[in-house]
């Protein structure tokens, strides 16, 4: 990984537009999802530092290869579903604006599905994922921009009891257990990059739905090696 990263980053300087004058013009990574983007602490309810959350950690960890995190995570975003008791919350309803203000797009990584799982909704793991497939066609009709669909942590059992978020129950966290697959698919079938979040981050102790500190970093490093690998492949 050491050489590939020192090969890329050469690439970088001469053709992704790194000035010897110190000019520098960062493309964009758009990371597009809910509270686990947002940084949402669980044990405080707090926001993780700019140095604690994935976003920001990938922030710095790109900057030297020429990319900059935009970060647009939001609590209880869902992926289509209306929530009556959270309004503005859809995603599909902002996609296309954060986009256009963003762009240009060079990646687009969409994490969202947790708060589709919530009982109010009644959804299956087809219609969500259906739902992640949408916001993929909202990316693909901005422009030339690749995606990486991120399905998310695990809820874990006992989610729903009294003293944790009882807008989840136990079929909510058998429901998040099967989005793996279901946006694997997805992915496969729309020609998109995958991580399951699933594999290298777990929910806290604290609330049983939100990562810790070292969940954020686990994730971090997940999409950094996704991404560098990617923009290895384009630029040799």
């Amino acid at each position: 990984m050491a050489d590939t990263c020192y090969n890329i980053e050469e690439k970088i300087n001469g053709n992704f537009e790194i000035f010897s004058a110190g000019v520098t013009v960062l493309k964009t990574i758009l990371a597009f999802g809910d509270s686990n983007t947002y940084g949402l602490n669980p044990q405080d309810k707090s926001r993780f530092d700019y140095n604690t959350r994935w976003t920001g950690i990938l922030d710095r960890k790109m900057s030297p290869y020429g990319f900059r995190v935009a970060e647009e995570g939001l609590c209880g975003r869902t992926t289509v579903f209306p929530d009556g008791m959270r309004p503005s919350r859809r995603g599909v309803d902002v996609l296309p604006f954060l986009m256009e203000s963003h762009a240009p797009v060079e990646y687009a990584v969409i994490m969202l599905g947790t708060n589709d799982c919530k009982t109010r909704f009644g959804a299956s793991p087809e219609q969500i994922a259906n739902g992640i497939r949408r916001l993929v066609r909202q990316v693909k009709d901005a422009g030339c921009c690749k995606i990486l669909i991120i399905s998310p942590i695990y809820l874990a059992h006992g989610v729903g009891d009294d003293e944790y978020d009882t807008e989840f129950n136990e079929e909510s966290v058998e429901l998040s257990m099967q989005l793996k697959k279901s946006y694997a698919d997805i992915a496969c079938q729309e020609g998109c990059l995958f991580l399951a979040a699933s594999d290298v981050a777990y929910p806290s102790e604290y609330d049983r739905e939100h990562m810790d500190e070292k969940g954020h970093a686990a994730l971090a490093e997940a999409v950094f090696d996704i991404i560098i690998e990617d923009a290895g492949k384009m630029v040799f």
